[in-house]
């Protein structure tokens, strides 16, 4: 059965605002002086040249090229913030950890200790200033993708980054896990509404933004999925599984196999996850992500098809109807 997407919520995230308490994330820190040369050597981007306050997306690879995870870091002064897809917490830790052997590093797993809540719409810099204290909207407003500050609510230390990820742009706040309710509760009282999980995949699959675990897995190259613009840097250093992507990019002039596409669909439901994408009689590929489109009224989905298949206006079908490669965001 294929949840429905709430109208009235949808108009709330995309014309006002809408929150959603991110309880699938995980959450790391790293402190000590040589936190920032530590993680240079192991993640894609260039997170050596982070400024406290600033921050940045990256994948975090094996040898082979493929992804353990997708991570957001945020330097913040005194310590880096990792958050990830919650499932590959400890498979990223443990492996952190084992990286570790002379570098002044100390890794620590904040997960259960902060609760993370995303605020997200046109009114969402108005209610994030006017609920914490040291955050003030000329702040908030200007702050650039993955940049981040210090606040307080309610006299505790909280955390607010900038955000995209979530398909409508907005913050991630982060406060005690003891507070979350007294939180969510005043951004509600603020004139938030409360952003199901069917109508924030709708937002995020409008967007086209892959999400590790459904559209992306441990079988994923980066460029496959279409990340590398965002979360890799050609300029940096070493990382681990850079020689492959290197390899892909200068002998295979960036051709891979497969590659994440948006796909427009006929009928008035989404097809289910996994669902076999055709040219004809010729299986190319499968969709990872579905959702009913608000603003297009129409069933859009991410997937993956084979690289001759790729180019925005190709024909397909997926179980039975007619479907056409679109290039994303579709909104």
């Amino acid at each position: 059965m294929i949840p429905t997407v709430s109208a009235t919520v949808y108009e709330a995230a995309r014309q006002r605002a809408a929150f959603i308490d991110r309880s699938d994330r995980g959450r790391l820190v790293l402190s000590g002086a040589d936190r920032a040369s530590y993680l240079q050597g192991l993640v894609t981007n260039d997170v050596a040249a982070l400024k406290a306050g600033e921050g940045c997306y990256a994948a975090y690879l094996t040898p082979q090229g493929r992804m353990i995870a997708d991570l957001y870091v945020y330097e913040l002064g005194d310590v880096m913030m990792l958050t990830m897809d919650r499932g590959v917490k400890e498979q990223v830790l443990a492996k952190l950890d084992q990286f570790i052997f002379t570098e002044d590093v100390q890794l620590g797993d904040v997960t259960d200790t902060f609760a993370q809540i995303a605020v997200v719409g046109p009114e969402a810099a108005a209610i994030v200033a006017r609920l914490l204290a040291d955050a003030p909207i000329d702040t908030l407003t200007a702050l650039a993708e993955h940049g981040n500050l210090r606040a307080t609510w309610k006299g505790a230390p909280a955390i607010v980054t900038r955000i995209l990820d979530l398909g409508e742009p907005g913050f991630d706040v982060f406060v005690d896990r003891g507070a979350v309710d007294a939180f969510t509760s005043a951004v509600a009282a603020a004139g938030a509404a409360a952003l199901d999980e069917p109508t924030a995949e709708a937002i995020r699959v409008e967007r086209g933004v892959p999400r590790f675990g459904r559209d992306m897995d441990e079988e994923t190259i980066p460029l496959e999925a279409g990340i590398e613009s965002r979360a890799i840097s050609f300029t940096k250093g070493c990382y681990v599984g850079q020689e492959v992507i290197v390899r892909v990019l200068h002998r295979g002039h960036g051709r891979v196999a497969r590659k994440l596409v948006g796909l427009r669909l006929d009928g008035d439901r989404p097809p289910a996850s996994g669902a076999v994408v055709h040219s004809g009689d010729r299986e190319i590929g499968r969709l990872t992500s579905s959702a009913w489109s608000p603003a297009l009224k129409r069933p859009i989905a991410l997937a993956y098809v084979h690289r001759d298949f790729v180019a925005p206006g190709t024909a397909v079908s997926v179980g039975g109807s007619n479907a056409t490669v679109t290039t994303v965001p579709f909104v």
